[in-house]
């Protein structure tokens, strides 16, 4: 995968989105990413389809706060989610 930058990756969402995999699934999700690719991400995830959006969600029903990087590398499969969730340093990755 080529180093995408945070943006690129949210954009993507949509043609990931598999819809199958979420019939009955109404939700917003907050991404609130933080470090050198810091922004605000709304995913909404209704009616089978996936939609992406910058801004601040008043009341989603899920917040992901992450460093950016972090989240680029757990993406990439560079960094085991797990460790990641836990806090762990970049000698664990």
């Amino acid at each position: 995968m080529t180093d995408l930058t945070i943006k690129e990756l949210i954009n993507r969402m949509p043609k990931a989105f598999i819809p199958e995999k979420a019939v009955g699934v109404d939700a917003v999700i907050q991404y609130n990413l933080t470090g050198a690719e810091a922004g605000d991400y709304i995913i909404t995830v209704k009616d089978g389809k996936c939609e992406v959006a910058e801004g601040i969600a008043p009341n989603p029903k899920m917040t992901l706060r992450a460093d950016s990087q972090d989240y680029k590398d757990v993406i990439s499969g560079k960094l085991n989610p797990l460790n990641a969730f836990a806090g762990q340093d970049q000698g664990d990755r």
